[in-house]
């Protein structure tokens, strides 16, 4: 194979709101497999992943443990590293939206669609997901929540750019027709065009009301939206834009974009527009594949229902994990985790089929043979039978590979297991060494199952790279053995096999089964009590007080000429966030009616900021600017609020029929 063949795939860049579960090791896992098949074919891949860290969610998620947004996900990414060490994740490239030349690249890809008049300023008035980062219009909604994930949205509007993604509806619409294998499935492509075909709406591109972004660099008061910082990854990984790397040339346009089918829509709308915007080629093909469910529900860490890839891979073994989700599931299609469907897998392919073949035929070469077998020729038909399907296995894999039918070329190597058990039954080696007249027989017999299993270790290492290895090594082969040139019957013409662990054990399922209802009973009791406890403290602090602590201590007479020199009015919050510099703070931005003021308060204890942003309330605004914070912020008024019974701190909130300016009387 030529050295300029090369191979580009990329997982989504994962969000690190919280630990990865299962579902995402099932994404990057399917990548691992083609890029490590591909590196066999003698392609140059670039393998890539990340993660997607700005955004409001991680804003709040890093205000609630009370530290900062790069604080925060520099904990998660660590264990996102962890993971794909963990699982022998291949990759060439990590990215971090949080990386200088991947912000770098983004300003520079901001600056320039805006300057040609493909973003443009102007005001966000609908409904946003904090949940899926996404906007979405009144007749986008499902019964008022996400059409997504199905959560509750609030009211937004703010000042943003926006980019004109209508203005390549027919492009898109055009780029589907001339390539109709651009998405995949092909399900996914027809709600593509369905979406488009309803009206294609320009994308909202940048927030005033959230600080933890990539600064617009000719309007700093905005943040890049984080679909367009974490769309440019795949080509700022690649050096475009930035110095960091020079490989843009080389690997773009991408093979594959690799995602789940709920960011589908911006892989395959926004994604693509904004490429054509720059008039640099599109990707070749992106895949939107299916959820991993569980209790008939899409795994999600907002919700809940996740599972530890690395509870699973500690008990049952990393290749065990890869192959479950490589072969249990049709690849673009949902599929269901159980824990019975996980060790029923275990158990039939890796231990019985697999695991059983190569202990049995090492047990027999080592029997009857010493440990060494040569390439005696076989003369039955089964034998033909055998070595024409190990001869058409790798053209078989290579198809399903190519085709992204995983889940196929899987059951096609373990078809070529299954026939060589089966070959045993039907040989009977016990019965041939019997007699020395068969020893020809018998040899020719075992060189077939010997080659069975080399040349299905080939082909499995791309999925199970520990496994593989193993199965070389006790069957007298070294590393230089699994190369995908070598999938002909009769490549290895001598064995000298040495027997070594089971590479599966097999589980007693009624005793696994058991123990894991035991554990998920012991964490279902700890998350009640947990809740029980929370539950308790909350209608402790709601509970009235015995006294009052209402403060009745009064301030000086005024006249009435001197209360009116107080102005007292109506705002609009449009945007508030967390001070890193003080945990008591709050810093506002409102408007009085006239212009945008900032004021700082320090009700952060009560109050977040979401609860805040969109909402109408009281301020003195004719108080004189306060410097704060040694001089870092002017606060320009003050906000009404009052205390609780319990301690807390409660504020009136005026309904949407009272202007924003109005006095307060």
């Amino acid at each position: 194979m030529s050295e300029h063949k090369t191979f580009y795939i990329t997982t989504p860049i994962y969000y690190p709101s919280d630990k990865l579960h299962i579902g995402h090791s099932y994404t990057t896992v399917a990548c691992d497999a083609l890029a490590r098949f591909k590196r066999m074919q003698g392609y140059d891949v670039m393998f890539l992943t990340g993660t997607d860290e700005h955004g409001q969610k991680i804003q709040d998620k890093a205000a609630d443990a009370g530290v900062t947004p790069k604080e925060y996900v520099d904990k998660i990414v660590a264990t996102v590293k962890d993971l794909w060490k963990l699982m022998d994740i291949s990759y060439d490239r990590f990215i971090r939206t949080t990386d200088d030349y991947h912000m770098e690249s983004c300003q520079k890809i901001f600056t320039k669609l805006y300057e040609q008049g493909d973003i443009y300023k102007g005001e966000y008035i609908g409904h946003y997901c904090k949940p899926c980062e996404s906007f979405w219009t009144d007749s986008q909604l499902v019964d008022g929540k996400c059409p997504d994930c199905g959560r509750e949205v609030y009211d937004a509007h703010e000042e943003a750019y926006f980019f004109k993604t209508s203005k390549y509806a027919d492009r898109l619409l055009k780029l589907y027709e001339e390539n109709p294998q651009f998405i995949q499935p092909e399900s996914r492509k027809n709600e593509m065009i369905a979406f488009i075909k309803q009206g294609l709406q320009d994308t909202c591109v940048s927030r005033t009301s959230v600080k933890w972004g990539i600064p617009v660099p000719f309007d700093p008061k905005h943040t890049m939206y984080v679909w367009v910082d974490a769309l440019s990854n795949y080509i700022s990984a690649l050096g475009y834009g930035n110095e960091k790397y020079h490989d843009y040339d080389k690997f773009w346009p991408a093979d594959l974009h690799m995602v789940g089918k709920e960011i589908l829509r911006f892989h395959t709308i926004l994604g693509p527009a904004m490429l054509m915007a720059l008039d640099l080629p599109l990707p070749k093909r992106v895949f939107g594949h299916g959820w991993l469910l569980m209790n008939g529900g899409k795994m999600s860490k907002s919700v809940g229902n996740v599972v530890d890839p690395v509870i699973l891979c500690d008990r049952y073994g990393v290749d065990a994990i890869r192959y479950f989700l490589l072969r249990e599931i049709p690849f673009g299609n949902d599929g269901m985790f159980t824990n019975e469907a996980l060790i029923n897998r275990i158990n039939s392919d890796l231990a019985n089929d697999l695991g059983n073949l190569l202990s049995r035929t090492v047990a027999m070469c080592e029997k009857y043979f010493g440990g060494t077998v040569h390439n005696v020729p076989g003369t039955e038909a089964i034998d033909t039978e055998l070595e024409t399907m190990i001869n058409e296995l790798t053209g078989k894999v290579t198809a399903d590979m190519d085709k992204l039918t995983i889940q196929q070329a899987l059951v096609e190597i373990f078809a070529v297991i299954q026939r060589a058990n089966k070959y045993i039954d039907e040989t009977a080696p016990w019965a041939l060494a019997k007699d020395e007249a068969n020893k020809a027989r018998l040899e020719s017999v075992l060189y077939h199952l010997c080659e069975a299993l080399r040349v299905s270790g080939i082909l499995l290492n791309a999925y199970l790279p520990s496994t593989a290895p193993k199965m070389m090594d006790q069957l007298g082969l070294d590393a230089s053995a699994l190369d995908l040139n070598k999938t002909v019957y009769g490549a290895q013409e001598t064995y000298t096999v040495h027997k070594g662990d089971a590479l599966f054990p097999r589980i007693d399922v009624a005793k696994e089964i058991a123990h894991l209802k035991e554990e998920d009973e012991k964490r279902k009791a700890a998350a009640e009590a947990a809740n029980k406890a929370k539950a308790e403290a909350e209608k402790k602090a709601a509970a009235p007080a015995e006294e009052s602590t209402v403060d009745f201590t009064h301030e000086e007479e005024i006249d009435f000429d001197t209360f009116c020199k107080v102005e007292l009015r109506v705002a609009e919050v449009r945007a508030c966030e967390n001070l890193k510099e003080s945990k008591k703070l709050l810093h506002l931005t409102v408007f009085d009616g006239e212009r945008e003021r900032c004021i700082l308060s320090g009700i952060a204890k009560w109050f977040k900021p979401e609860d805040l942003i969109g909402k109408k309330i009281g301020i003195v605004c004719n108080l004189a600017p306060r410097p704060m914070l040694k001089g870092k912020y002017v606060s320009e008024g003050m906000i009404f609020a009052a205390d609780t019974a319990d301690g807390g701190c409660s504020i009136a909130f005026y309904g949407d029929n009272t202007p924003v300016g109005s006095r307060i009387h």
